[in-house]
């Protein structure tokens, strides 16, 4: 991982800059159904507050952050949640992603979560790649799950189920 770098709880101070590398994983168009990130309000109002973390520089510069919200309000799903992980596209390659979702699945665990889910577009190759290496596993390809710029496109749907959680 690149020196210096360090992961933090992520708060209102960051919500610019968080919002900012949102936007500039969408552009990429192989990041998420999105087409433009929300108000900083939605952002967090439909994450975890407990369960967002972002990785800084030396200057407090963020330079990605990762967060995850409950995929249902039902008991039985109350171990369960998706996730998301973007890092600023001049800083990737570096192990951020990966301490970054280092960080969450230590915080979801100590909380009592044992699975974290996420869909991913089939051509993020570098994102399946990075939770292939952080203990995912591809439970399967959910085929055309949405329109995406008028396009149909499926997601790879991932998952690390915990080992500390039995």
């Amino acid at each position: 991982m690149t020196a210096g770098i360090r992961i933090a709880a992520m708060t209102d101070d960051h919500a610019g800059q968080v919002l900012d590398i949102y936007r500039l994983g969408i552009a990429t168009g192989n990041a998420t159904f999105e087409t433009e990130p929300p108000t900083w309000a939605r952002f967090t109002a439909s994450r975890l507050p407990e369960h967002r973390f972002v990785a800084l520089s030396p200057d407090e510069t963020v330079l990605g952050w990762t967060a995850c919200g409950a995929v249902s309000d039902r008991c039985v799903y109350a171990g369960v949640v998706e996730h998301s992980v973007y890092v600023h596209p001049a800083h990737g390659g570096h192990g951020i992603g990966r301490a970054l979702l280092g960080a969450l699945i230590t915080a979801t665990e100590a909380a009592g979560i044992w699975t974290v889910q996420s869909g991913i577009f089939p051509e993020n190759t570098a994102s399946l790649a990075l939770h292939a290496a952080c203990g995912f596993r591809v439970v399967g390809t959910r085929e055309r799950v949405g329109r995406h710029h008028g396009v149909w496109r499926d997601v790879i749907l991932v998952e690390r189920r915990s080992h500390a959680i039995t």
